[in-house]
């Protein structure tokens, strides 16, 4: 089957077809490329819902994904964030492999087709040159005929006409003699340009039209089988990542099988266990007997002694302070006032300067408070709400946490002592390193003074014994919920003395209160804890995604040093460096390296060039 032998005659018609066929093409790239799109827009899609629902940070959601169905949750966030990545591939791929493919296999395509045809049109050009001319002299060849036949008429006419001259005679004869020569090379002339426009008309449906034709079935029998190539390619590249996301959905099965919920039971205990017993059996008071009323243990002495007994002997004696309630705001009102904490000396730059707080100063007395409330309109309807209020506008929790139940106490005191001990011995490399850099500056004068670092320790030093005392402190306290003390030790009230000396009555008062009603304390107190806890989230979290700092100049590494403590950076003597913050006076200067590692390095170890707009600014 050729179209060159069975198409001859369909020039027109296999010029429209080759035009559909890349129509088609061309109408499958743009199905494609909508098909990658919607990969692109679902893989985009899935990636903002796994983001959507993964935990902040520094919240309390962070805090609920300790169990284990929170977990297998974030782990089904993560694998839909794999699975998305397939989604990309699936455009990625299919954009090169096809797309990009099959539009330059159409340019070329068209390119081809155009040649194609334009030989076509070539040859039917020629074919139809030669036709007039055949025609052109055929026409000539009949009418030299005719006019020969007229002459030869006209000369017979004259020789039979006895009144026409000899010489009228001799010239129609040789008038009829021209016009059968005219017509005999007309007859010659039209034979041999017959003969040529026969041998061209054969070569063109016999040689030209069929080959031309055979060039045009081969490119389009190749556009059908690349569109078919195509379309297992598409195929292909989604049976590519089907391993890959069943992996996924392994993951998000095995995510599944792992929650436990035993395990999360002991967690929700671990999380909410207050510590307390349950109170003991009420006695029965005998009424029959008026002046002789059993004193029963639910009286206020026998309050207090529970309550003594439950903070420093963490037990309670089946007593009945879970029904009892007590004028809380008494305990409020003759708490003598806190002073604030010298301010922490400024540290190397490797310390962290997230030292334990002390608790806010009050910024007007209590009393002043108080008479406000009695002399303004009676918007709080009862003390405990009073006191409620007062602590809102104190925005002070406790510094023991006193406020919380043993158990959360225990908790709270162990995090806090663990803080403690890390910022000590940050601070104790720091105090290291400040020596050992003594010690260097004693060996070689040339690279800086001693005495400009004795400031400097002295700072350090005070900050580590600070530390120590805020670290004894919170010990001590650890140490009564835990039950091995029976109360604060003499030593432990001196050593947290400066901190907390006129702030302890009030402590012990409010926690005192506190655990004898935990009917009342913690559910009221809750509100107040969850308003202060969000504001530090909030707080906390607009500083989640900060943006590194500007370079504001370079600098070069005049001798070696070796940067071994955290928050310092190893340099090069001859490095080039980025500054990104200049020395603020303790010796130190920040750089950068590859924008991806930066640290402190000695003042005297580097020469900085500052840039001047940064000097301007």
């Amino acid at each position: 089957m050729s179209w060159g032998t069975e198409l001859w005659d369909q020039f027109d018609n296999l010029e429209k077809h080759t035009q559909w066929g890349i129509d088609i093409l061309e109408k499958y790239i743009k199905f494609v490329k909508e098909r990658t799109d919607i990969e692109l827009s679902y893989a985009k899609q899935l990636r903002n819902l796994s983001k959507k629902y993964q935990p902040k940070k520094n919240s309390k959601e962070e805090e609920e994904y300790k169990y284990t169905a929170c977990k297998a949750f974030l782990s089904t966030l993560n694998e839909m964030n794999d699975y998305a990545g397939q989604h990309e591939v699936i455009s990625e791929n299919m954009t090169s492999q096809i797309t990009v493919d099959l539009m330059r296999y159409v340019q070329e395509l068209k390119q081809e087709r155009k040649s194609n045809f334009h030989d076509g049109r070539k040859a039917q050009q020629h074919i139809e040159t030669c036709w007039k001319q055949l025609e052109s002299s055929k026409r000539r060849f009949e009418r030299d005929c005719k006019e020969a036949d007229r002459a030869q008429q006209y000369f017979e006419k004259m020789d039979a006409d006895i009144n026409v001259t000899k010489a009228d005679v001799e010239k129609a004869r040789q008038q009829a003699q021209l016009r059968h020569q005219m017509a005999e090379d007309s007859k010659a002339d039209y034979s041999s340009i017959l003969q040529r426009f026969n041998q061209e008309q054969w070569e063109y449906y016999h040689t030209h039209i069929p080959n031309i034709f055979q060039k045009i079935q081969e490119m389009e029998e190749r556009r059908i089988v690349r569109i078919g190539e195509s379309m297992k390619t598409y195929a292909e590249v989604d049976r590519q990542v089907i391993p890959i996301i069943g992996k996924c959905l392994d993951g998000i099965v095995k995510a599944a099988e792992s929650i436990d919920q035993k395990n999360d039971s002991q967690l929700v205990v671990e999380a909410y266990k207050s510590g307390f017993e349950p109170p003991g059996d009420i006695e029965f008071e005998d009424y029959t007997q008026p002046m002789k009323r059993t004193v029963s243990e639910n009286s206020l002495s026998s309050s207090k002694e529970g309550k003594s007994e439950l903070r420093f002997g963490g037990k309670s004696r089946g007593k009945l302070w879970p029904f009892i309630k007590k004028n809380k705001l008494v305990s409020l009102l003759t708490s003598p006032h806190q002073p604030p904490p010298p301010p922490p000396a400024s540290a190397s730059p490797s310390a962290v300067p997230n030292g334990p707080q002390s608790p806010k100063q009050q910024k007007e007395p209590l009393s002043h408070r108080f008479n406000e409330f009695m002399t303004s309109k009676p918007k709080i309807h009862c003390f405990r709400s009073l006191k409620r209020g007062l602590s809102l506008k104190l925005g002070a929790t406790p510094e023991d946490f006193s406020n919380l139940p043993p158990e959360q106490r225990r908790k709270k005191l162990q995090q806090k002592v663990d803080d403690l001990n890390k910022e000590i011995q940050k601070e104790t490399d720091q105090r290291d390193a400040i020596t050992k850099m003594k010690d260097v500056y004693l060996k070689n004068p040339q690279m800086g003074d001693p005495t400009s670092l004795d400031h400097k320790l002295a700072e350090v030093t005070q900050n580590i014994e600070r530390l120590r005392l805020e670290t004894q402190k919170f010990e001590a306290w650890l140490a009564e919920v835990e039950g091995r003390l029976p109360a604060r030790s003499e030593q432990a009230r001196r050593q947290s003395g400066m901190y907390d000396g006129q702030t302890h009555q009030t402590v012990t008062n409010c926690a005192q209160d506190r655990e004898s009603s935990p009917d009342g304390s913690y559910t009221e107190e809750q509100s107040q804890e969850s308003e202060l806890k969000v504001l530090a989230t909030d707080f906390d979290d607009e500083f989640d995604d900060e943006e590194p700092l500007p370079a504001i100049g370079t600098c070069k590494a005049l001798y070696t040093f070796e940067g071994q403590n955290e928050g310092t950076i190893s340099v090069v003597e001859g490095e080039m460096l980025s500054v990104i913050e200049e020395d603020k006076g303790d010796g130190w200067t920040r750089i950068r390296r590859n924008e991806d590692e930066e640290g402190y390095v000695p003042t005297s170890y580097v020469e900085v060039y500052l840039d001047k707009n940064a000097k301007g600014s």
